[in-house]
């Protein structure tokens, strides 16, 4: 199977099991509905594929003598460490995106991850629901691009795949984690996994407010372990009171094309998309 079929099949798979099982009934208004086709297709189709190009003539100029420099290294370490690298480039990327929000030199990364967070859901598609110009600072971009250039594509794919698959599975709507953490004989050792991996449990708390949630913490995508060293890992009891960000959102042309579009502000809506807790 080849990555982008892997990629398609995985996807489509776990989004249909969503659909089927009724998670994705009266989520979605017009607004949505747009603010997710854009992301979706310009960042699948025009972004992606430009950074791809760009990544690789950059890292052509910048490291002329390390193109194939670690060819001869085993699969397993190479994915190993480009993994490791790029989970704790990740941590910090997305941990300053957060910080931005207070933090006025660093506002333009949260003004381009917002639009990850102003989903008022959690499920599958929600992985796609980014600012089309996230990808320029998205550090798997970098890494990934990196890794290939240092003469380990296979590694690169396998981390691509990885996190790919662990991002699916933490943003759907299955929280089947509950119950692994409330089991009185294995609910301890779960959560001293949950101090290494992150679970979905642990990705819905970064994506809520109010109880139990908590857009401060929680900042790796596959390894927890570097927000249990730097003291931002938050293990959740249940689900958060509500999903996405307090107050109105941004028109979602500006959720879709800032810094190309600034200062809108949606209208107030009561539809499928609006404000709720989460049942």
């Amino acid at each position: 199977m080849g990555i982008g079929t892997f990629y398609l099949t995985f996807g489509l798979g776990v989004l249909l099991v969503e659909i089927v099982a009724g998670r994705h009934r009266g989520v979605y208004d017009r607004a949505e509905w747009t603010v997710l086709g854009l992301c979706s297709v310009l960042g699948m189709f025009v972004i992606r594929p430009a950074m791809t190009i760009a990544s690789a003539l950059l890292l052509g100029l910048l490291l002329p003598a390390g193109k194939g420099a670690l060819a001869g290294l085993p699969l397993w370490a190479a994915f190993a460490g480009s993994l490791i690298v790029t989970e704790f480039v990740f941590y910090w990327v997305h941990r300053w995106a957060h910080e931005g929000k207070n933090r006025p030199a660093l506002n333009w990364l949260w003004q381009l991850h917002r639009t990850h967070h102003t989903a008022r859901y959690m499920n599958a598609m929600v992985v796609l629901r980014l600012n089309i110009f996230w990808a320029v600072v998205q550090p798997v971009t970098w890494t990934v691009a990196l890794t290939i250039y240092l003469g380990q594509p296979f590694a690169a794919a396998l981390v691509g795949v990885t996190q790919f698959a662990w991002n699916v599975i933490t943003h759907s709507n299955f929280r089947w984690d509950d119950a692994a953490r409330r089991h009185p004989r294995f609910g301890r050792a779960f959560r001293a996994v949950e101090h290494v991996l992150v679970s979905p449990g642990i990705h819905h708390t970064h994506h809520g407010y109010g109880k139990d949630g908590a857009n401060y913490r929680n900042f790796g995508l596959i390894l927890s372990g570097f927000d249990a060293l730097f003291g931002t890992l938050h293990i959740p009891q249940g689900r958060p009171w509500r999903y996405g960000l307090p107050g109105r959102d941004a028109h979602w042309s500006e959720q879709v094309l800032w810094p190309l579009v600034r200062g809108t502000q949606a209208p107030p809506t009561g539809g499928p998309a609006g404000e709720r807790p989460v049942a």
